[in-house]
């Protein structure tokens, strides 16, 4: 019997392309497939360790993570293989599901070793690992007695060292810059392990600044590469930095 959790040596990505096979669809009409970027030609090569997608909210980040994170083998409402603590049947959408049905996905190796970060449900999937801990008799990992941002970069150091895909939606939703400052260093520290593959959705100009990642922006006519400082997310924190009261004034102005 093959060992779980087995390290595999080969360098990440391990993902490598996904695609959409359109013959998988019943319904084009009904979301997500009604998306503008979902077209029956898209695919989505991974040719790095670290790929960044950026984009407005409603364009289909989120659901897209969510596919991958189901073709990995990961709740599609966060934690990693054979964890689902989270009730979302009411609280969140669920499409990601529905949308890894009609996705094919390459691997050089197929790994499901890691984890799939949602802001949403942090604290469901952290409660989880705490109670499960003491249920079974060891210290529990405590991620909750602490702040918002301290909870988050502790769960992140303790999950996010081991060799695995890694998906984080939007991870920067309870960092103050200083705590961005400090994912980014573990970032770095995942990079250079050479076992840990990241995909990541942000709307943080410094996330989406990391060297070596590949930046993605996400919007009706699909993927394409862009530069941190052809976003709109770029755009808008330099104009406000070049004049905060004013750019504040303009906007509430409007």
């Amino acid at each position: 019997m093959a060992r779980r959790n087995r390290s595999i040596n080969l360098p990440a990505p391990y993902l490598r392309r996904v695609w959409l096979d359109p013959a998988r669809i019943a319904d084009r009409e009904a979301y997500p497939f009604c998306l503008p970027f979902l077209g029956d030609e898209f695919e989505l090569s991974f040719d790095r360790a670290i790929t960044i997608i950026v984009g407005e909210n409603g364009t289909g980040k989120s659901t897209f993570l969510e596919g991958i994170a189901v073709l990995a083998g990961y709740d599609e409402a966060g934690g990693g293989k054979g964890y689902r603590p989270v009730d979302h049947s009411r609280a969140l959408e669920k499409m990601g599901g529905q949308l890894s049905k009609a996705l094919r996905a390459s691997w050089l190796p197929k790994i499901t070793n890691g984890w799939f970060f949602r802001a949403e449900s942090f604290f469901s999937v952290a409660r989880y690992l705490d109670e499960a801990a003491r249920g079974g008799g060891g210290m529990p990992p405590d991620f909750l007695s602490h702040s918002h941002g301290e909870g988050f970069l502790r769960f992140f150091e303790e999950r996010c060292q081991r060799q695995g895909i890694f998906i984080f939606d939007e991870p920067e939703s309870a960092l103050s810059p200083s705590r961005q400052i400090e994912f980014l260093k573990l970032m770095r520290q995942m990079e250079n392990s050479g076992h840990c593959q990241i995909i990541m959705a942000t709307h943080s100009p410094m996330l989406m600044a990391y060297p070596n990642a590949r930046l993605l922006r996400l919007s009706k006519y699909g993927l394409e590469p862009v530069t941190v400082k052809e976003t709109d997310h770029y755009k808008v924190m330099r104009e406000f930095c070049d004049d905060p009261a004013g750019f504040v004034e303009a906007a509430i102005e409007e």
